[in-house]
């Protein structure tokens, strides 16, 4: 586009002085000026194509990792649980261990036990849950485009 400017601007100063007359000359050179000018079209065409794709994949890629992040918060909130579970679980089998070694066990202390085995069965399958959210959030798009295929 400047370049094409920078012609025109070049042949006006040349006809007002009279350098250049209409003949041959500047009517090769204005053929040269429209074919770049259409070259320069179908370059900037071709980059507006490139661009547009780019911001697709840039707005596919953010809205995956906003995906993934939301995936990864939700699995350290599950293996926090788990493990807060984890040590409940520790605790009620030492005491268990302890009142076992003075042979004296409290039914309380055998609900906490089981309550804490309990709580750290469910965190696990929680942590597994959102593990399997994440795998199959990954599968989706490839199933997905499978049908899309086929």
């Amino acid at each position: 586009m400047r370049l094409g400017r920078a012609l025109d601007r070049i042949a006006r100063s040349a006809e007002t002085l009279g350098v250049v007359k209409d003949d041959s000359d500047t009517a090769d050179l204005r053929a040269q000026l429209e074919a770049e000018r259409t070259k320069n079209a179908q370059l900037s065409e071709r980059v507006n194509a490139v661009r547009q794709r780019q911001e697709s994949s840039f707005a596919t890629l953010e809205r995956r990792l906003a995906r993934m992040t939301e995936q990864l918060d939700l699995q350290s909130l599950e293996m926090l649980r788990l493990k807060k579970a984890n040590t409940k679980l520790i605790e009620a089998n030492r005491q268990l261990r302890e009142g076992t070694e003075a042979k004296v066990i409290e039914s309380s202390t055998i609900n906490r036990a089981l309550l804490a085995e309990l709580e750290a069965l469910r965190a696990e399958r929680a942590a597994e849950m959102a593990e399997m959210e994440d795998v199959l959030g990954e599968l989706k798009p490839m199933i997905t485009a499978g049908e899309a295929n086929a």
